[in-house]
């Protein structure tokens, strides 16, 4: 569907006064055909596999945020899960193996890298373990990497042992990163319900499901939706809810051709796009200020949660009208909650 002129002004309108962003282009990275028993051989496979995918990550985003304007704020890359890639490697930790990851982001000019994760909401495998230990040394030795643990499914339930075994790993985590702030902790995830992919960091990781390699894109505007609101006279819940609806499907479609370009331009697939509403630091750039704009008195008062449903309803049917490769529709709980 081609954009009209009028369009083009009102995304350019957002961007200057707005603060509408691209959050991050991320891209997904399957590693599963760099196993190999030997931790050297497996590292200098993992290194040369990202290298080959991002080497242009950077280069290329950079170029399209000159040419149509919209800045593109973190470049980032999520990996498969490194417990299953690094099952077979002959060693007592993966220690090596985050510092290789590290390095490669370092290389590629990228901001984080996702992916030091394993999935144990049944159970843990030697590999399993062999990474959760590692998690401490890791998040202490490197910049750029980030680490998650599903511990829980509604379905499986809940591991506790492996639960168990995260509050350990998370407070020697913090003890060994405490000169920074106890930084290592807010790289490292423990999750419940981990989705199948998730690009987003910190949790980030490239799902076994996935393509070879994937471009996933994160938009945020939350002070495109609050100055869409503001601007409302009278208007009853059915028209805030129309309003948010309309701007979430066009900053849905400004996302999506950022990401189509991107993913044509390093050949690679286009996958999900996730609207968000995660917050920043200028005035009225937050969901706090879209729910006042809605009528609350103050965020958090009465009808908070009543206002917050019905803005995550109208960006979700708003994204999912303007494209059929919509991913997470949910960033506004995070910063409300």
């Amino acid at each position: 569907m081609p954009l009209h002129p009028e369009e083009i002004l009102e995304t350019i309108k957002m961007v200057t006064t707005e603060h509408l962003d691209i959050r991050t282009v991320t891209m997904g990275i399957n590693l599963r055909g760099c196993s190999h028993p030997d931790i050297k051989v497996f590292n200098e496979q993992v290194y040369d596999r990202i290298l080959s995918c991002a080497e242009n990550l950077v280069r290329t985003t950079d170029g399209i945020q000159g040419l149509y304007g919209i800045p593109i704020i973190n470049k980032r890359i999520s990996v498969t899960p490194i417990a299953i890639v690094a099952e077979s490697c002959r060693a007592d930790d993966l220690v090596s193996v985050a510092e290789t990851l590290d390095r490669a982001a370092h290389d590629a000019g990228i901001d984080f890298i996702g992916g030091f994760s394993a999935l144990v909401q049944k159970g843990i495998t030697p590999g399993d373990r062999k990474l959760i230990t590692s998690i401490p040394r890791a998040m202490a030795t490197t910049n750029k990497v980030c680490s998650s643990i599903n511990v829980a499914t509604t379905k499986a339930g809940i591991n506790m042992d492996a639960v168990a075994l995260m509050g350990g790993i998370i407070k020697e985590t913090a003890e060994l990163t405490g000169e920074r702030g106890g930084i290592g902790c807010a790289k490292l995830v423990v999750f419940a319900n981990a989705p199948e992919d998730n690009p987003f960091m910190a949790g980030a990781f490239h799902g076994v499901g996935e393509p070879d390699c994937v471009i996933n894109v994160g938009v945020s505007g939350p002070g495109v939706v609050n100055a869409a609101v503001r601007a409302l006279h009278n208007p009853t819940l059915g028209d805030i809810a129309e309003c948010i609806k309309k701007t979430a499907f066009k900053i849905t479609r400004m996302g999506e051709m950022v990401g189509r370009e991107v993913a044509r331009s390093l050949n690679a697939q286009f996958g999900v796009l996730d609207l968000s509403l995660a917050p920043t630091p200028a005035v009225g750039d937050s969901v706090a200020a879209i729910l006042e704009a809605m009528g609350l008195e103050s965020c958090g008062t009465h009808g908070t949660t009543a206002a917050l449903a019905l803005l995550n309803d109208a960006v979700k049917k708003g994204g999912a009208m303007a494209s059929s490769s919509v991913g997470g529709l949910s960033g506004a709980f995070i910063p409300v909650s």
